[in-house]
């Protein structure tokens, strides 16, 4: 009688653990619960990624076309945005020890991330892009048309590789991008490659006789990361950045840097 008995008192005693478990799992909060009880959106992002997040030198504070989209949802959200900054080599390993809320910072959307993060929708669209002369009358669609031909592209960058995996293209590198525009510029290249989002930018602020060529390639996707199992974060995230992207501040934001919409897949100019 006496085993019988304990035998059930450490079930009965089991089974309420248990059901204290499931009960704490059921009612944990929802990411969007802990960010509207703080009133702040925990933003990181590296903070020395111009156009996308940088130190405005002026103003001593954060700049850039990533700052801008997180306060419009931050804003739509009815939070505000608390920016973290954080070296890229750390900033996902800081997401998933719940140091911040979200990651802005032009986050690829790959399968192997989402194994371990949800994502919102994606916001930004890319792929690499040539840059050609602005009277360029030559059609260059792909690096095997620019074979016999010179193409820049910034020294130690995934693009060098891939131009130099391609026979018979002259590929020249540069320190950077102004110096390698400075010499499409002067023709003593044909063109060169950048990703899409750069190539907007460097189109935009360069003051050079240059446009956007043809994007070659795949399309990637970028979003914003956070932690898995927010339900209803996710669909306010999402609901917000559908919000701005609706009313036209996106766009606005997406212009004010980039001279375009980089939310639309890239095309040649």
């Amino acid at each position: 009688m006496m085993k019988t008995s304990t035998k059930k008192t450490i079930s009965t005693l089991l089974a309420g653990v248990i059901l204290a478990g499931a009960s704490l799992t059921a009612t944990a909060a929802d990411l969007l619960d802990t960010v509207k009880t703080r009133g702040t959106l925990k933003i990181a992002l590296e903070g020395t990624y111009p156009p996308f997040n940088f130190k405005d030198t002026k103003t001593n504070e954060l700049a850039g076309f990533d700052v801008d989209v997180a306060k419009l949802l931050a804003a739509k959200l009815g939070v505000k945005p608390e920016f973290v900054t954080s070296e890229w080599s750390g900033i996902l390993a800081g997401l998933s020890a719940g140091k911040f809320d979200v990651i802005v910072n032009q986050v690829g959307v790959t399968a192997k991330r989402q194994e371990t993060f949800d994502f919102s929708d994606p916001y930004t669209v890319s792929s690499a892009q040539l840059i050609v002369k602005k009277d360029e009358k030559r059609e260059f669609k792909s690096l095997e048309d620019l074979k016999g031909k010179k193409l820049g592209v910034g020294q130690g960058s995934n693009y060098e590789e891939r131009a130099k995996a391609v026979a018979g293209v002259e590929v020249k590198s540069y320190p950077g991008a102004p110096e390698y525009l400075q010499d499409l510029a002067a023709g003593r290249v044909d063109a060169a490659l950048n990703d899409s989002l750069m190539v907007a930018y460097l189109v935009k602020t360069s003051n050079l006789p240059i446009k956007a060529g043809a994007p070659i390639g795949e399309i990637a996707k970028n979003g914003i990361p956070f932690q898995k199992n927010n339900p209803k974060f996710a669909a306010a995230l999402n609901a917000a950045l559908a919000d701005i992207i609706k009313d036209g501040s996106f766009a606005k934001a997406s212009n004010k840097w980039f001279g375009k919409d980089v939310s639309k897949a890239p095309a040649a100019q």
